[in-house]
């Protein structure tokens, strides 16, 4: 079956979405216990509150499977192949981090996790703006987010050596 352009561009809107969905869910379900265990460690005040993480999540998560449908729309899998696919990596580490942080309360394993996903994201973002540079800059808030994400990680990792083991 032979598709328009613009449906062509609809379906592959569509499946990258739902590919960011299937792990954005993956890493949800990790933390459906999260509010309890987040509420329960040793923060730093700078910690935002919980509520926070939903809607800003949403948000990148929606921004990242935009990126990559443009890089996807424009180059597609043959000429843009490495960037999709380090785009990939990235979701497995991100989906990866809520199952080691929240599931098996490995604060080391988390903060390795999030040390390659910071690169894994950081990487995509160059390979897409060789691409697509509004592409990039859609990343740039996921990275930022990650950039603390990390420091809280490392933060509450040290406050509660028990909880995570």
């Amino acid at each position: 079956m032979d598709l328009s352009p613009a449906k062509r561009s609809t379906v592959g809107l569509i499946a990258w979405c739902c590919l960011v969905a299937m792990f954005a869910a993956a890493g949800a379900f990790a933390s459906l216990d999260a509010p309890t265990f987040y509420g329960a460690l040793s923060r730093p005040s700078w910690a935002p509150p919980p509520a926070i993480f939903g809607p800003v999540w949403t948000l990148l998560y929606a921004l990242m499977a935009i990126a990559a449908w443009r890089v996807w729309r424009d180059a597609g899998f043959a000429n843009a192949g490495a960037a999709l696919t380090i785009f990939i990596v990235q979701l497995v580490l991100n989906g990866a981090w809520s199952w080691l942080f929240f599931s098996l309360q490995k604060g080391l394993w988390a903060m390795a996790d999030i040390v390659a996903l910071w690169c894994a994201i950081a990487l995509t973002l160059l390979l897409f703006a060789r691409r697509d540079r509004p592409a990039a800059l859609m990343l740039v808030p996921y990275l930022a987010w990650v950039t603390f994400a990390a420091c809280l990680n490392y933060s509450v990792w040290q406050r509660n050596p028990a909880l995570l083991s």
